[in-house]
């Protein structure tokens, strides 16, 4: 059954894919998100909806100590960790992520915050998104 979801999040590579391959099922931010909903998954830098998830929970601010506890569900090898990535850090928990079969097309919307290289949750045009 089709779902409504008028919410994107840009994700850059590698990150996007160990989200859709789910070896990755925590997003690390620098603010909370304020949402629980399903939401378009973006690849930065391609213009498509590649995938959907839904944000079900908000951890944090985390400690490094948190954060090197939890490092496989942010992707990462604890080791690789030396340093929280952000003043405040927080892991976006997801669920049930799914690929799209056919990446749709998307135009980014004028004024969607962005803050260095993070860009946050953004309004997109309510569309119909079916998996199978």
């Amino acid at each position: 059954m089709p779902r409504r979801i008028s919410r994107g999040l840009l994700v850059k590579s590698p990150h996007i894919d160990r989200i859709l391959a789910r070896r990755k099922t925590w997003e690390i931010r620098g603010a909370r998100a304020h949402i629980r909903e399903v939401i378009a998954l973006i690849r930065s830098g391609s213009g498509e909806i590649v995938g959907t998830c839904e944000i079900v929970d908000v951890v944090g601010p985390m400690t490094l100590a948190d954060y090197k506890q939890n490092a496989r569900k942010a992707g990462l090898a604890s080791a690789s960790i030396t340093r929280l990535p952000y003043a405040k850090t927080f892991a976006w928990v997801l669920k049930n992520v799914k690929a799209v079969k056919k990446p749709r097309p998307y135009k980014h919307p004028p004024g969607a915050a962005a803050v260095g290289e993070v860009t946050a949750l953004f309004r997109l045009m309510p569309f119909e998104c079916s998996h199978s």
